[in-house]
Parts: structure tokens; C-alpha cells; sequence
């Protein structure tokens, strides 16, 4: 991504500036607009290089996660609550915060309502950290008058997501550890048990049996090109992570891990739950409908879907209705657009979308805690077919030299 310099004003009429990364000035300009800033000038800003400045960055710890926006939200929703100016509050939770990327952030957005901006849209000026949905929330908190609400609204939301994320990664650790432990147990028998049954057989110069010559074509393949193919994989590995940071690479990758079996249903539907959780805090704080589905497509935070929701949008945009235009995405099932027609019908969008959004986070739960039971066949029958493989390369040229042996 590259960093853009703009100039702009609110919708109050206030003229601001700043930076954003973004991958072209169009990006940046609708970036803006959907935060409510009209954008003047656009231009490809010079980011001056602090090689230092960023060792300790490094060092101090990493970009900040879900853990420092959601503490940071529930204290600032405490201080406004309890009516400390906002900048003081700010200033005081940067004082306290350990990581030192979120304190030089804070600190950057206290210069800038000093200097005159808005709140939601210092935010903005940092979308690494502060999503469009946070942005969105935060702008509507300021405009009703009840921005504490917005940060506990905020602050919900973010937690329910972070615990969705970690019982995805709870529930896939144990299958991931055992396939890289497959692989590596490959590795070793290619590398150290192969060759000294293959020694052993050679002294008998008689005839292999095909699975036996495979397992030894493939264990001299693996030593005498190891380097080889160590530097594939590791090339492959950086050309991989370059890719699904291109566009079309991230579209497709958001796509495929969708369509991985037993686990890819569990993602969307947990993807499915986001949208919905996302949308309907929006419409209930009162984003207008269109930018509440342009600002959710970012949320969901998977390409593919978000373009399915900005399908949603233009449709929306037509003059069609949500529950059409949701039929025509083919990602919700019937239950979920009844529940839509009727929220439209009755004027209840959101609480309805809070209700589809409980009905995907059970449905996630539940099959999160049978996750384990479900990959346990298809871990057995890897497991078993390597052994085969194994007993079939081992044993047969064992039993045939036996029968030979006992024939002298």
C-alpha cells in the first residue's frame, strides 16, 4: 500500500488534513467520503524513512491487536461516562498503554483535535488499527450526542469477534499440530529409515516390489535434492503470503478457504455472523443503509464476502429491497431471509439481523466443539494410509527375502 496525503472538509464545514494508506488516491477518496469528510486534494505523500524509530517500534512490540482497541474502547467509554474531556482522557491512556505503536497513535490523535478535527475522523487517519466500523460508530456517537454509548457499543462488538476468532483457532490448532507432525515424521523416515532398509535390501540383489522402489526413489530424491527443494518451499511460502496480498490473490484465497471441507462452513457462517452483528449495530445507531453495507464489506474482513455485500449495496442503491438483494448474494439460507422480510416488513431490520447474527453464532459454536470429532476420520485415514504405504515399501521385500532365504 502507499501513503496519501489529503486535504478535506466535514460535514460541519471544518477543514482537515492528514495521511492514509490506501492502494490508489480513489481508495483514499472513498475512504473519506463514506466517514463523511469531502475530499479537496489527494497526493501521493513522501514518508520519511526512521529505520530507528522503527527498531524500537519492533522491539516495544508489534502492531496492536484486538486486545488494545477493545481496553482502549471500555476505558474510554468509563472516562466519557464519567465526564472527563476527551482529550485528557486520551492523553492519560497514553501515558498507560504498553504498546508503544497504539501510545504514538493516541498521541497523534490528540494533536489532532487539537488542531481542530473530529474525532472519528483522527480515527480514520489509521485504519491498521481503528477499522471503518469503529470509524462509522465513533462518527455517529459524535453527531447524537452519546459518543459513551458508541464506545461501549464499539467495545461489545470487538470482544464478541475476538472470542468468534480464538474458538476458530482452538478448535483448528490440534489438527494443524498433527498434519505438521505427519509431514515431518514423512521427512525423517525419507531422510534416516529408508535408506538403511534400502542397504539392506540391495545386499540381497533380488528383485524390489513396486511400493519398495517408489519409497526408495523417493527417499534418494528427497537427499540428494533436499536444498532443492527446501528453497522451494520457502520460495513458495514467500510467493504465497505475496500473492493473497494482491487483490485477485486475496479474492481468491478468501474464496478457497471457504471451500475447504468441514472447516470452510464454519468460516462462513462465522463470517456470516460478523455481517450480520456488524450490520445491524450500524442501522441501530442510524448509519444510513447504504454506507452501513459499504462500511460492514470491510468489517467482515474476507474479500470475497465483501464483494457479495457490495453486490448487496448496489442493488440496494437500484431501488431493490435488502431481502432481494440478499437472496441474490446465495450466501444466507431461507430461515435468514424470512427473518429479513419480516424485519423489513415491520421496520425492525436490525433487531431481526441481531437475531440472525445469534442463530450463526450457535450454530458456529456448536460445530466448533464437534470440530475434533469431525477431522478425526480424515486424520486416521492420512495416518493409516502412510502406514500402508510404509508396511506395503518394508515388510514385502522383508517377507519375499524370508521365503527366499528359507528356499536355499
Amino acid at each position: 500500500m502507499q501513503t496519501f496525503h489529503y486535504k478535506g472538509r466535514t460535514q460541519r464545514g471544518d477543514a482537515i488534513e492528514g495521511n492514509i494508506e490506501a492502494n490508489s488516491s480513489g481508495a483514499v477518496a472513498s475512504q473519506l467520503i463514506n466517514n463523511g469528510v469531502t475530499p479537496i486534494d489527494i497526493v501521493e505523500a513522501k514518508v520519511r524513512q526512521d529505520t530507528w524509530g522503527d527498531l524500537k517500534r519492533q522491539l516495544g512490540g508489534g502492531q496492536p491487536g484486538l486486545d488494545d482497541v477493545i481496553l482502549f474502547s471500555r476505558q474510554m467509554y468509563t472516562l466519557m461516562k464519567a465526564g472527563v474531556p476527551i482529550v485528557r482522557s486520551i492523553n492519560g491512556l497514553a501515558t498507560s498503554v504498553r504498546n508503544p505503536i497504539m501510545a504514538e497513535t493516541l498521541n497523534t490523535i490528540v494533536e489532532g483535535l487539537e488542531s481542530g478535527r473530529e474525532l472519528s475522523s483522527t480515527f480514520a487517519q489509521h485504519p491498521k488499527i481503528f477499522s471503518s466500523l469503529f470509524v462509522s460508530m465513533i462518527q455517529v456517537g459524535e453527531n447524537t450526542g452519546r459518543l459513551d454509548e458508541a464506545f461501549l457499543q464499539v467495545s461489545q462488538h470487538l470482544e464478541l469477534e475476538k472470542e468468534t476468532r480464538d474458538r476458530i483457532k482452538a478448535a483448528l490448532r490440534y489438527p494443524s499440530f498433527v498434519l505438521m507432525a505427519i509431514t515431518a515424521a514423512m521427512f525423517i523416515i525419507n531422510i534416516f529409515v529408508i535408506p538403511a532398509f534400502a542397504s539392506v535390501f540391495a545386499s540381497f540383489k533380488a528383485e524390489l516390489p513396486l511400493p519398495t522402489r517408489v519409497l526408495i526413489a523417493t527417499s534418494d530424491f528427497t537427499i540428494a535434492y533436499w536444498p532443492y527443494l527446501l528453497a522451494a518451499i520457502v520460495g513458495g511460502i514467500f510467493a504465497f503470503r505475496y500473492y493473497i496480498k494482491t487483490d485477485n490473490g486475496r479474492y481468491v484465497w478468501d474464496r478457497t478457504k471457504l471451500r475447504i471441507p468441514v472447516v470452510g462452513s464454519i468460516i462462513m457462517r462465522s463470517l456470516l455472523a460478523r455481517f450480520s452483528r456488524s450490520f445491524a449495530m450500524a442501522t441501530r445507531a442510524g448509519v444510513p443503509l447504504v454506507q452501513a453495507l459499504t462500511v460492514v464489506a470491510r468489517a467482515v474482513d474476507n474479500e470475497f464476502v465483501g464483494d457479495r455485500i457490495r453486490q448487496m449495496r448496489t442493488g440496494v442503491e437500484r431501488g431493490d429491497t435488502l431481502t432481494r438483494t440478499a437472496a441474490a448474494t446465495d450466501m444466507f439460507t431461507p430461515l435468514v431471509l424470512q427473518m429479513l422480510a419480516v424485519g423489513e416488513e415491520t421496520g425492525a431490520v436490525d433487531d431481526m439481523l441481531g437475531e440472525v447474527a445469534d442463530f450463526y453464532e450457535r450454530e458456529v459454536d456448536y460445530d466448533l466443539k464437534n470440530l475434533s470429532a469431525a477431522l478425526e476420520p480424515i486424520l486416521l485415514l492420512i495416518i493409516a494410509g502412510m502406514v500402508l504405504v510404509l508396511a506395503l515399501g518394508v515388510f514385502l521385500p522383508m517377507w519375499d527375502l524370508g521365503k527366499v532365504a528359507l528356499g536355499r
